[in-house]
Order: C-alpha cells, then structure tokens, then sequence
C-alpha cells in the first residue's frame, strides 16, 4: 500500500475526532474509582479501544451513505470539522472498501464489548453496546437514517455522553449509578454543540439532499440561539450541580472553561452564515468538549484524592 493510500485512509478513520469517545471514557472511568478506589486498568484500555472500534465503524459508515445520498458531494464548503472525510470524492477511497472497513471495525468493537460483559456481572454492557452499534450503523444508513429525521443531534448526545459515561462506570463498578448519570450531562451537551456548530457548514448541502439536521429545521438564524441556550445551560448545570452537592466541589474546575465558551458566543453571533469566519467557533467548542471533559475527569480524581 503506498503512502498516499496510507495518509488516505488515516483521512478516512477521522482519528481527530475520537475525543468524542475519549472524554466520556475518561469521566465515566473516573467517577468509578471516585466510588470504589481502584481502577481496573485493563477493562478500561478495553473500554476506550472497543468504543473507539465502534466509532471509527460509525465514521466509516456515515462517509458511505452520505457518498450514496449525495450529500458530501454537493456540499459546497467542506470544512475540517464537517463535510466528511472526502477521501471517496476525491477518488482516494472506493465507497463499497469504506463499507467493508466500517463492518471490520463494527465486528472488533463489538468482540471487545461481548469480552467485557463476559467480565462484568449483569448485562448492561451489552445492552449499551448493542444501543451503540444500532445508533451508529443507522445514523445514516437506510432504511432509517436517523441523522436525517431531525433528532439525530439527540441521539448523538445520547451515545457520547450518558451510555458511554455510564458504561465505562459499569465496567469498572459493575453496577449503574445516579452520580455517573450526573456526570454524563455536561458531557452530552458539549458533543451535541461539537455536532450543532459543525452542521452550519453543511446547511446549504443537507437542505438540498433532504438532511434534517437541527440547523436545517430551525434555520441558521434561530439555531444559532439554540447554540447559546446550550453553551449557558452547561455552565448553569455544572453551577447548580455543585451549589446543591450533587458532584463534588471540586468538579466546578470545569468552570475555568467559560472564556473558551464565551469566546465561541461572541464569534458565533455575526458569523453563523459565514463558514471561513465561523471555523475558530468550530475550533473552540471541539476544544471546549476536550478541556471542560478533562477537567470533569480531574475533578473527580481531586477530590477523591483530597477529601478521602
């Protein structure tokens, strides 16, 4: 395989964006050594590789059936953050050999999961699991492709947030858990802001091929509102978790974040329908879920550490 074909691939896997996968990991890994004192090392090396697997077959899946539905190819403004991955518009990648690779990712992940609720009492493994292979296979695959019926920006938040959160915490714990739930809010509002901000770019390609995103369905000028709503209601969750003693005090490091959502406010307010001026926002909110996500985690361990 030459090294164009290597590059084109890497392209394809969208290796970037398995943040998505790593931060709710991470939080729902912490949470569960917050509660018991010990972290099973190798069931979390196998979490994050299993749901990674899962989420490269996802990617992999979404760049086929947008290439089918014509949506990456009428997309006018591909960005780095949106229009897939393009490596089968630009000739790099046959579609039917993405398909192929998204079933090979699907089967490893899957092999991953059924080891560790083999390992795990109970079945909620698998049930998260067998959630998270349906929602990924058919977020754009027919017949129901969900991420074109106008809530797939909800599914999304579901999946990257409470089931993976939850699933990390049941791997270590082996039961579920109210603080884990908690815990997996704010995580599931900044991927769905990562996801909202990054169908702008899309809006004129998913109008014209019928993909309802939210953006599409409310317009660009009342969804960016909604952007706002959501950046405020992260903040206000996280203030109200802590005043109340639902997460630990010292989870409001999260809170050190605000500039960077702040910052992502103002561009956004005269910039929503402008794509090349629109890219730091897309920029900041990913860097928002990245920081906000690693500081929850750093919270938890903190006052495990310092209060225990």
């Amino acid at each position: 395989m030459s090294t164009e074909r290597v590059f084109a691939w890497l392209r394809t896997l969208r290796l970037p964006f398995l943040t998505a996968t790593i931060i709710p990991v991470a939080v729902g890994t912490a949470v569960g050594w917050h509660e018991s004192g010990r972290c099973d090392w190798l069931s979390f090396w196998l979490t994050l590789c299993g749901i990674s697997f899962l989420h490269i077959g996802t990617n992999l899946v979404n760049d086929y059936f947008d290439h089918l539905s014509s949506n990456d190819w009428v997309n006018p403004s591909p960005t780095p953050f949106s229009g897939g991955s393009r490596t089968i518009q630009e000739g790099f990648v046959a579609g039917h050999a993405v398909l192929r690779a998204s079933f090979f990712f699907f089967i490893l992940g899957s092999l991953i999961g059924l080891y560790l609720n083999w390992r795990v009492p109970g079945n909620a493994v698998l049930l998260f699991g067998v959630i998270g292979v349906f929602c990924g296979y058919f977020y754009t695959a027919d017949p129901l492709r969900i991420g074109y019926r106008g809530f797939g920006e909800l599914l999304v938040g579901l999946c990257f947030g409470p089931l993976v959160v939850m699933g990390s915490y049941v791997v270590q714990t082996g039961h579920l858990g109210f603080i884990p739930f908690l815990a997996s809010v704010p995580v599931s509002i900044l991927i769905v802001l990562v996801l909202y901000i990054n169908e702008f770019p899309d809006y004129e390609a998913d109008k014209k091929t019928g993909k309802k995103t939210a953006v599409v369905c409310l317009g660009r000028e009342r969804a960016i509102k909604l952007y706002h709503g959501l950046l405020g209601a992260l903040y206000l969750y996280m203030i109200a978790c802590v005043l109340f003693g639902l997460l630990p005090l010292t989870t409001a490091v999260t809170l050190l974040t605000a500039p960077l959502g702040i910052m992502a406010a103002l561009i956004s307010r005269r910039a929503y329908a402008r794509t090349p001026e629109l890219l730091p926002v897309n920029a900041l909110t990913a860097a928002l879920h990245f920081s906000f996500g690693a500081l929850l985690t750093a919270g938890f361990i903190l006052d495990k550490i310092l209060f225990t």
